[in-house]
C-alpha cells in the first residue's frame, strides 16, 4: 500500500486500482447509477413510511452509507488525477513559453504540444 498521489503511483503504467477507479468514475456519472441512488433513497424513504423493523431500516441506511463511502474515495481519486494533468500542462506551457522567449523551439515545444494535444483538435 502506498500513500503516493494516484498520478505518481506505479511509474507510466496504470495499476488495476486505477483502472477499477475510472470504470467505476464511468459508471458512477451514468443515468444507470443515478436510477439506482434513486432507488435506493427511494425504499429508504419507503421503509421509514411502512415502519418496517429496524434491521430493514438499518440495511437500507447501511447502504447508502456504503455508496457515499465508495463515491467520496472515486472523486477523491478522479480530482487527484485531474489536478496532477492540470499542473502537467501549466508546467510544459511555462517551458514552452520560455523557450518561446528565447526564440529556441525545442524539447519544451514538443511537451506543450504532447500535454494539450494540438494535434488531436484537428
Amino acid at each position: 500500500m502506498t500513500f503516493q498521489n494516484p498520478a505518481h503511483r506505479g511509474g507510466p503504467r496504470r495499476g488495476r486500482f486505477d483502472q477499477l477507479a475510472e470504470y467505476a468514475s464511468n459508471f458512477t456519472s451514468s443515468p444507470l447509477f443515478f436510477l439506482f441512488c434513486l432507488l435506493l433513497v427511494g425504499f429508504f424513504v419507503a421503509a421509514h413510511i411502512a415502519l418496517l423493523p429496524s434491521e430493514v431500516l438499518l440495511l437500507a441506511g447501511g447502504s447508502m452509507t456504503a455508496v457515499t463511502l465508495l463515491l467520496l474515495a472515486l472523486l477523491k481519486n478522479a480530482e487527484m488525477r485531474a489536478e496532477h494533468a492540470i499542473q502537467r500542462k501549466l508546467d510544459a506551457i511555462a517551458a514552452a513559453l520560455l523557450e518561446a522567449h528565447r526564440d529556441d523551439r525545442g524539447q519544451a515545444f514538443e511537451d506543450l504540444r504532447k500535454a494539450i494535444r494540438m494535434e488531436e483538435e484537428t
